[in-house]
């Protein structure tokens, strides 16, 4: 990497010294689950003078995906679209409206035939003819299918874009579709959640920046690195399961100690995510859900969230260990020890886009974990009680 390339970056990134840029690039590296020499390739890809275009389409949504986006810090907003990406089109950031908004849209398509990334929140409507989401005259069926061909990656952003989400939920009077399943015989990234986590947008789309391809993809097109684990499997309240410590109510003993929430309905055990190692819109550890005592929806799961009952019990899946065990209870501040390592170890892996900053505050282990029993043990008990 060129010292006069860097020097751009570096004002841009607020002054960032060579050497925490090129950590932050390592950790990305390890984020998409590659090695730490991948760093340098990013970096090469960060610095280039030609920006990726993105085209982002909203349809039938609530824009709570453009608001996760707006929550990111690492990078900021202005500095993904300013410096990383050219936003060439967002109904919801595009400062120009109406004839204007849709030429720069259309002028952007045209340009860049073949070379920009789509990006798609919110389901579509087919239901006669698509008539019930339509922009500047034309429905969203007909604008995602005119776009679509000309893009180089497509990604479904959020659950209703990736198979419906809750718009699609019974009786789905407007027939909404998830994106997929609409652009059959492409591959789509899917990237749900309600809304998903902005960094996981980030990561994929750095990932085909750098190399030239999509990051390795689950049968539902999901990214491997944000997808590949259910939450259960680290989730902060999992040394409880395993012991066979459950709420039972909201507010009683064991839910105000922070115990299992699996027979609140949480659906952890039957979702794949990173809530649980992943922090979300930069307000610390457990500010997810089950952090605050909310059994998990399943909304990164098709066929769970929006589809099953809140408080019905979750279908035990095959899980492997956690990867780290946490402390049964939580200490007066409200969180783990063995939590902090846990945020360390893979939060801080995950989130690979704060670079050093992103390290410095993470807490440290300061105590031996507990109640290591087997998960099988576990999920025995549970059916028991």
């Amino acid at each position: 990497m060129k010292s006069e390339e860097f020097d751009v970056v570096r004002q841009s990134l607020g002054g960032i010294s060579r050497r925490d840029f090129l950590k932050f690039c390592s950790i990305m590296a390890v984020g998409m689950g590659l090695p730490l020499s991948a760093g340098m390739k990013i970096a090469e890809a960060i610095v280039s003078p030609r920006r990726p275009p993105v085209i982002w389409l909203s349809f039938s949504e609530c824009t709570g995906c453009v608001e996760s986006l707006l929550r990111s810090n690492h990078p900021s907003l202005e500095h993904l679209i300013l410096d990383l990406i050219s936003l060439d089109y967002s109904e919801t950031l595009s400062a120009a409206a109406g004839h204007q908004a849709e030429a720069a849209k259309n002028a952007s398509i045209m340009e860049n035939k073949g070379k920009f990334i789509l990006v798609v929140d919110g389901a579509v409507p087919t239901k006669d003819n698509g008539i019930y989401c339509k922009i500047a005259g034309n429905t969203a069926l007909e604008i995602l299918n005119s776009t679509a061909p000309h893009a180089a990656a497509i990604v479904a952003m959020g659950s209703c874009s990736s198979w419906g989400g809750i718009a699609a939920a019974a009786p789905n009077p407007t027939g909404a579709k998830g994106v997929p399943e609409i652009l059959t015989g492409k591959t789509v990234i899917t990237i749900p959640g309600c809304p998903p986590n902005p960094y996981n947008l980030l990561t994929t789309i750095l990932h085909y920046v750098t190399f030239k391809k999509l990051p390795e993809l689950d049968q539902l097109g999901r990214p491997k690195f944000a997808y590949s684990r259910l939450i259960h499997e680290n989730c902060e309240r999992r040394p409880h399961f395993d012991a066979g410590r459950f709420a039972t109510q909201f507010g009683d003993e064991l839910h105000r100690k922070g115990a299992c929430l699996y027979k609140l309905g949480c659906k952890g055990p039957e979702t794949h995510a990173n809530c649980s190692t992943l922090t979300f819109g930069e307000t610390g550890a457990g500010t997810w859900p089950v952090g605050i005592g909310h059994p998990c929806f399943g909304c990164t799961e098709k066929g769970v969230g929006f589809s099953t009952p809140l408080h019905t019990l979750a279908v035990i899946k095959d899980f492997t260990p956690p990867t780290f065990f946490t402390e049964a209870f939580p200490n007066k501040e409200g969180l783990p020890s063995g939590l902090k390592s846990l945020a360390t170890g893979t939060a801080g892996i995950v989130i690979g886009a704060a670079g050093a900053a992103m390290l410095t505050g993470l807490g440290k282990s300061d105590k031996s974990t507990q109640d290591t029993h087997s998960s099988g043990s576990g999920t025995d008990r549970s059916k028991e009680e």
